[in-house]
């Protein structure tokens, strides 16, 4: 293991869910900056269309599918950064019958966490690497867990993780969650003041943190918010 804690000259980046909206914008910020991007994907065909587009990597990603994590890895070896940002957003009682619970829960907290346990052999090689949580203002206690069926629990969630994992990550590698805002994307919808490249902003920028920079914190705009 090496004890090298500076940036390298081009890291790496893993953006889940980066074949479209907030994902792809986090994606194109990245790459202006001279990181070297991969978007994972649901869906193959997608992944390699936005790929194309953008002139980057893609690996098949389904965070409901193991099996597609392991390959993902076993081909690339990891990543310097990796942002959680594949998510889910569905209506309905968690009381009903086949509710989103299970799957919001395997999406957006235990699939991060266990991309994060793969990813550890890299970071412990290079000594150097940061993580990115998206979250949201509905996953807030402070904005009242407002948001539908499992949503906010397991942002909620996710939040907790990025304030418990400084303690257990090798050093060199930070994580923090942020709230990107309300977008104007697929899950956002058309009425939502936000554009994708506005709310990769603040993404682009814990990404790319400074060694002096924060870690285990929740960050919207670019300023430390309330969890």
């Amino acid at each position: 293991m090496t004890s090298l804690q500076t940036r390298p000259l081009h890291p790496t980046a893993l953006v889940t869910g980066g074949n479209r909206g907030l994902g792809l914008a986090i994606a194109r910020g990245l790459m202006a900056r001279g990181v070297r991007v991969t978007i994972g994907a649901r869906e193959p065909a997608l992944g390699a269309e936005a790929a194309r587009a953008l002139g980057c990597d893609h690996v098949h990603l389904d965070l409901t599918e193991a099996e597609t994590w392991f390959q993902a890895f076993r081909a690339k070896g990891g990543w310097d950064i990796l942002v959680n940002n594949a998510g889910l957003y569905r209506q309905g009682s968690l009381l009903e019958p086949g509710s989103d619970f299970t799957e919001s829960m395997e999406v957006m907290v235990a699939a991060p966490l266990d991309l994060i346990r793969m990813n550890l052999g890299h970071w412990r090689r290079t000594g150097w690497g940061r993580i990115v949580n998206i979250s949201s203002g509905l996953g807030s206690f402070d904005q009242g867990l407002g948001g539908p069926g499992a949503y906010s629990i397991a942002k909620a969630s996710l939040n907790a993780l990025t304030k418990v994992l400084p303690r257990d990550l090798p050093p060199g590698v930070k994580v923090n969650a942020c709230d990107p805002g309300w977008l104007r994307t697929r899950m956002g919808g058309e009425g939502a003041p936000l554009t994708a490249e506005q709310g990769a902003d603040t993404p682009v920028w814990l990404a790319l943190l400074p060694d002096d920079g924060p870690t285990g914190g929740f960050f919207r705009g670019r300023q430390a918010a309330d969890w």
